[in-house]
């Protein structure tokens, strides 16, 4: 099992394209084509994890939060970025990061937090626009169930929990074809009629040059019709943040201190207390400030998250419980989603949890 076998294992599950603009997800430091001997599991990249994989034979690192953000320029260990780097290569160590594109994915970061506090009936906070495309082809009637299972395979037509979703309606379609032309069916200089399926579904954006050569590929004519359309619609299962229901409700601070031993906080800072049971939680792992006015648009009771500034903590206006748990707390159980990604595929490959903590916040 090479680097980029484990690369291709976590990005079907995290694809490196839902990653956000500033994130610098994926492969970092290694060659692709190196045998993996171990993997170790981390939260953050520094020396002491280094030294933990050399020392437990694990020469490729899965981390949450990619060691390298911005491009650099030099390499002379002035800094822990710096130095980490020099020490991997040095060591021949690959370095993977999935960052932003696991907190996004369905069953990534936030599910993981949703699953610890048991929330049910669970949707994505705030779902992700602009991402999804519409494919319009047509084809040959007696072609139709060749060309739409090729899509299916491609990775067209999912919504929600709903695969092998089309809308197929019978047609007509009309062509001539010219000298230069080679048909698969008709004259050169005569109109052809042809009895057609109007075939369309729905794709990720990140998809379409695979669903495009996938079409390409089994579509008879030598001129295929097909139209990638861009849709408005909010792609309802990728996305930040989660929001979901407890299965009973609780008073305000018997959550607040349950939360407080599930994540092991050695304190959480909270707004005002309403003075109502709550039941409605929304969920963002990391630094979630910016999504509060999307928990309190969906009516949360409370909204779990990070990294608040002092002046957002006013945000709340009585509308809601913030409860902010500590950034590298919110995100600890990304370890336990990387061990099941891999261990689900390679059952009985050498995978280990870092035993090393890397928050570097330190409570009183």
């Amino acid at each position: 099992m090479n680097v980029q076998s484990i690369c291709e294992i976590i990005e079907e599950f995290a694809p490196l394209a839902l990653q956000e603009s500033y994130d610098n997800a994926g492969l970092l430091i290694g060659d692709p084509q190196m045998e993996v001997k171990g993997i170790l599991i981390c939260i953050d990249i520094t020396r002491d994890i280094l030294e933990e994989a050399i020392q437990k034979k694990c020469n490729f690192i899965l981390s949450h939060h990619p060691l390298i953000f911005k491009p650099l320029l030099r390499i002379i260990e002035q800094n822990n970025v710096q130095k980490c780097t020099a020490i991997a290569i040095k060591n021949n160590l690959a370095i993977y990061a999935a960052h932003t594109n696991l907190d996004n994915v369905w069953q990534g970061v936030n599910f993981k937090i949703a699953e610890k506090i048991q929330l049910q009936n669970i949707q994505v906070l705030r779902p992700m626009a602009h991402r999804l495309l519409k494919l319009v082809t047509f084809v040959p009637k007696s072609y139709s169930a060749n060309v739409r299972n090729a899509l299916f395979e491609a990775g067209a037509g999912t919504i929600g929990n709903y695969n092998c979703c089309s809308f197929n309606s019978e047609g007509t379609g009309t062509f001539m074809a010219n000298e230069q032309a080679n048909p698969f069916i008709g004259e050169i200089n005569k109109l052809h009629t042809e009895p057609e399926i109007r075939m369309e579904m729905i794709l990720p954006d990140y998809l379409k040059n695979r669903v495009q050569a996938a079409l390409l590929k089994v579509h008879p004519y030598e001129e295929p019709a097909y139209d990638f359309i861009p849709l408005e619609n909010e792609w309802n299962r990728v996305g930040a943040g989660v929001i979901g229901n407890l299965p009973s409700p609780q008073e305000e601070l018997d959550f607040l201190r349950e939360i407080k031993v599930i994540f092991n906080n050695p304190v959480i800072k909270y707004t005002k207390l309403l003075g109502k049971k709550i039941s409605k939680i929304a969920i963002c792992g990391g630094a979630g400030s910016s999504f509060l006015s999307d928990a309190i648009q969906k009516q949360a009771d409370v909204y779990i998250s990070s990294d608040f500034k002092y002046h957002d903590f006013f945000l709340a206006e009585d509308k809601i419980l913030i409860a902010d748990i500590g950034h590298f707390e919110s995100e600890q159980f990304t370890k336990e989603i990387f061990y099941e990604i891999i261990t689900k595929k390679i059952p009985n490959f050498a995978v280990q949890i870092s035993d090393i903590n890397t928050n570097p916040v330190n409570y009183l």
